[in-house]
């Protein structure tokens, strides 16, 4: 992995569409590129990680120029990979959203976002949403064997929301025909590990990112490559159908845990 500092012309990016998911203004990329590597995520495809060294700066007069809103960290890029231990863009930004009183909405799978409980407790109605895609370490190790175990994903919840830091638990992306039967002992566990609420939104397919997926599906359980075939068809999302039946199963797991549920 090889990491390079730019600078850039822009940081925060309005979101235009009203965000049922997130429920964001604005977007923020600390980093360009994520090396976490996930099998299922465009991002982690270019091997090197740009380090926006001029963020801060830029972020400072952005906000000059909005009155209000949320600000989503990582709806593309992980915030708290790995580059962050060294460069700490995400900290300093935090800490200018905490100064000009935003708020925000951040989005990871790393336990590393813990070093920054200082600020998040200061940060104006801070969100923080952990993600995972399975409780089986077997499959995380598949698909995304570079990130956190889901255990310890699981105690950075609990963690945060000791610390009265409003978390929710991300089912992202959810894994057809690998993940279904495991929905109701990962809410059980999100409820059980203080999980403020459950997210959830199907595995997307596109352009390269697609090929690389299947290509591991093909090597780790080609019985499926068939079933996905015919479930996203000429699409990126699986079909109207099966999208259905995860959300109608998810809204009903989360009403027996009493646990808030947002989906598209």
């Amino acid at each position: 992995m090889q990491y390079k500092e730019i600078k850039v012309d822009s940081l925060l990016k309005k979101i235009t569409t009203i965000d049922k998911l997130f429920n964001g203004n604005y977007t923020v990329d600390p980093y360009q590129n994520c090396e976490f590597g996930c099998s299922y995520c465009d991002s982690s495809i270019d091997k090197t990680i740009y380090i926006k060294i001029n963020a801060t700066e830029l972020l400072k007069k952005e906000l000059e120029k909005i009155t209000k809103g949320v600000i989503i960290f990582g709806s593309v890029n992980d915030p708290y990979q790995n580059a962050e231990k060294d460069f700490k863009i995400t900290r300093n930004l935090l800490k200018i959203i905490k100064q000009k009183n935003f708020s925000c909405h951040i989005l990871t799978k790393s336990n590393l976002v813990l070093k920054d409980i200082d600020i998040l407790t200061e940060i104006k109605n801070c969100t923080v949403t952990i993600s995972v895609i399975s409780m089986k370490n077997s499959i995380s190790k598949i698909f995304e064997n570079n990130v956190d175990s889901t255990i310890k994903r699981l105690q950075t919840i609990k963690k945060l929301s000791d610390k009265g830091i409003k978390t929710g638990l991300a089912i992202i992306p959810v894994l057809p025909y690998l993940v279904e039967e495991e929905f109701e002992n990962i809410v059980k566990s999100a409820k059980k590990y203080k999980a403020q609420y459950i997210i959830h939104k199907p595995l997307e397919l596109k352009g390269d990112q697609k090929t690389i997926f299947m290509d591991l599906l093909k090597n780790y359980r080609i019985d499926l490559v068939d079933k996905y075939k015919k479930l996203y068809k000429d699409s990126y999302l699986p079909d109207d159908k099966y999208i259905f039946q995860i959300n109608n199963s998810l809204d009903k797991l989360c009403q027996i845990y009493n646990l808030k549920h947002q989906h598209n």
